[in-house]
């Protein structure tokens, strides 16, 4: 199922998944993350990581982010939450790099990260708040990986699925993606009828007319 799920999740966009969450009064939506490099829609399984002040977990000290990505596997996306308020990369262009060879599908951040210009010429897709050359080395650390963390409102658990695009970030639970998809296929389908028929020459008036509006309550 996780699979079909994902490769299902890759053909929609993240507006037709948000209204399907919001037909089905369901929340997941972030926006603001804006995508800082790679190119196109990413969609997978999430592995996540808090970063934050403070001490990290006993063991042995390893960078952040080398734990998520050997966690991961093909097709994952990372996900970090970084809300400490200190101006600190929370993701970088090694990390980048690894994650790639990884196959990691991309990377969602809720915080700065930085070296975006290897990511770039990686072409490894990063979503995140902004940009930093601020490196992480003694301002924050790696507090827990593959356990909640906070995106925007969102709780993110490790094994919720991520869909990113140009529009903003979703994340759906497994308990609600079938359901989820099925609601966002029928609204790309429907909107795809839309085009269809503004193309043929009908008047939009007529095509977005009153079953648009009322599309989602149906």
């Amino acid at each position: 199922m996780s699979a079909a799920a994902t490769e299902r999740l890759s053909r929609l966009d993240c507006c037709a998944v948000s209204d399907a969450l919001d037909k089905l009064k369901l929340g997941g939506v972030v926006s603001g993350l804006t995508q800082l490099s790679g190119s196109g829609r990413i969609a997978g399984r999430a592995v996540t990581m808090k970063l934050g002040i403070g001490s990290a977990p006993p063991g042995p000290t390893r960078h952040l982010g080398t734990t998520a990505i050997e966690a991961a596997n093909p097709g994952d996306v990372i996900v970090v939450e970084q809300k400490s308020g200190v101006e600190a990369g929370s993701w970088g262009g090694i990390l980048a790099l690894g994650a790639k060879l990884r196959g990691v599908a991309g990377v969602v951040a809720d915080g700065p990260v930085r070296d975006i210009d290897e990511a770039k010429s990686f072409d490894f897709p990063v979503f995140a708040r902004g940009c930093t050359a601020r490196t992480a080395r003694g301002r924050v650390v790696e507090l827990a990986t593959n356990g909640p963390v906070e995106i925007g409102v969102v709780t993110v658990n490790p094994g919720d699925y991520v869909i990113a695009d140009g529009s903003g970030v979703v994340f759906i639970k497994p308990e609600d993606i079938e359901r989820v998809l099925q609601a966002a296929e029928a609204i790309a389908a429907r909107e795809a009828a839309m085009a269809q028929a503004l193309r043929a020459g009908r008047p939009i008036t007529e095509v977005m007319g009153a079953n648009y509006e009322h599309m989602l309550k149906e």
